[in-house]
């Protein structure tokens, strides 16, 4: 909570502040990384800090939080400080490194607004910072009690047992951990952190989903290589499409996310409420995870699934999809293919034994996801991973067919720009 004297002066300087948080974040990451460039090794994802991916999620997870403190004083938003939590527990951030921010953060700030940063300002903004930083601390310190680890060190050597082409552009990696021990618990929805060493010996580090968590103690991350186009080539998923072969040790975080079904499937409170999973793209992974438990754990609620993609060969682990989502009692599924056209299986395309289950022409629609004369159950709950523009627009037209905005639940691959835009 804020003392009367600082949101007083937030309330006042956050248009200026938040117009400049750009600026000052870019300037922040510069200084930081020229003073301090081993925290570029396996901290910070260096293609974000290239597109400006990060600077903006840095800046918008400030703008919202101030701006929540604000709205609601007697309230911390736990729901945005999760998320980040989660984030930086995937990487390993410990104590000192919020101390660190500080200090070239409030540089920036001082450097790009100047005199417009009286003390009293400066103190305001500091109050503010070790209130989002204090929370989420000890989220953090929660989150590592959580997973055995000591100091933020959660990564462990994993054997890949099996490598999977599913389609041209995504594989899949069975995984056992090295060292024969136990497998730690996952929610279905979860990430782990993969940290691999570059050609130029600087680490990095990427979050896949658990995308198969099977009884017999594998764990499965399904991998899309980001080729050059709109967006830079992914360094880490080409590495990983180029090298990795049964047989080869990667390192991997515990599990984390806070978007996930806990139990059988659902938020605490709404075990029986229907869900209705959404994605598009490689998003299909976390909802393919969801789908797992429930059709081990037998549910018999309704699960209404809706998946977009360019074709149904680029659809990855469509067949699983289609199969897991039939298993339920109460199941219903319904894919968009841009080019239905394109239903040639192609090489690799029907490399996840998709003869069976969820052939061409059943539950297929044409074009982007319209839900015009899709029946969405009421007091549904919905789940939504893919590209944010997808997002977005799947969320509205959720929202429009009866879904409670605060029932609607996603998950970003990467810096929450969402949040950013917001």
């Amino acid at each position: 909570m804020l003392s009367a004297e600082t949101a007083a002066i937030i309330r006042a300087t956050l248009p200026v502040v938040g117009a400049s948080l750009d600026t000052i974040t870019e300037r922040f990451y510069a200084t930081m990384f020229a003073e301090r460039p081993e925290l570029l090794d396996g901290l910070f994802n260096r293609g974000n800090q290239r597109s400006g991916e990060q600077r903006r999620a840095l800046a918008g997870s400030i703008a919202a939080f101030a701006g929540m403190l604000l709205e609601r004083p007697d309230e911390r938003p736990d729901a945005l400080l999760a998320r980040v939590a989660h984030k930086h527990a995937a990487l390993g951030v410990t104590d000192d490194q919020y101390v660190i921010v500080h200090k070239y953060l409030f540089g920036a700030i001082a450097e790009v607004l100047g005199d417009a940063v009286t003390p009293e300002v400066a103190a305001a903004w500091d109050e503010v910072y070790w209130l989002m930083a204090g929370a989420l601390i000890a989220m953090e310190s929660r989150l590592y009690a959580a997973a055995g680890a000591s100091g933020g060190v959660t990564w462990r050597r994993w054997r890949v047992v099996e490598r999977r082409e599913e389609t041209a552009d995504v594989m899949s990696l069975l995984l056992r951990p090295a060292d024969g021990g136990p497998v730690p618990p996952a929610l279905p929805g979860q990430y782990v952190s993969v940290r691999v060493t570059m050609p130029d010996g600087v680490r990095q580090s990427r979050q896949y989903t658990l995308s198969g968590c099977g009884a017999d103690g594998l764990r499965r991350i399904t991998v899309k290589r980001v080729r050059a186009g709109e967006l830079p080539e992914g360094e880490v998923s080409t590495l990983l499409h180029a090298t990795v072969r049964p047989g080869d040790e990667l390192t991997l975080s515990a599990p984390f996310g806070d978007v996930t079904l806990p139990g059988d499937g659902g938020a605490p409170g709404r075990e029986d409420a229907p869900l209705v999973l959404v994605s598009a793209g490689i998003g299909c992974t976390p909802i393919v995870a969801m789908l797992e438990a429930l059709a081990g754990a037998r549910s018999g609620r309704r699960v209404l699934v809706l998946h977009a993609d360019t074709s149904e060969p680029a659809h990855a682990l469509r067949s699983e999809m289609a199969r897991l989502a039939d298993e339920l009692p109460a199941g219903e599924r319904v894919f968009w293919y841009e080019n239905p056209a394109d239903g040639g299986a192609g090489e690799a395309g029907r490399a996840d034994g998709a003869d069976g289950a969820g052939g061409a022409g059943e539950g297929v629609r044409a074009g982007r996801m319209d839900l015009t004369g899709v029946e969405i159950p009421e007091g549904a709950v919905a789940y939504l991973c893919g590209p944010l523009p997808f997002m977005r627009d799947a969320r509205a037209q959720l929202v429009a067919a009866g879904v409670a905005p605060r029932d609607v639940h996603y998950e970003v691959f990467g810096p929450d720009l969402w949040l950013a835009a917001a």
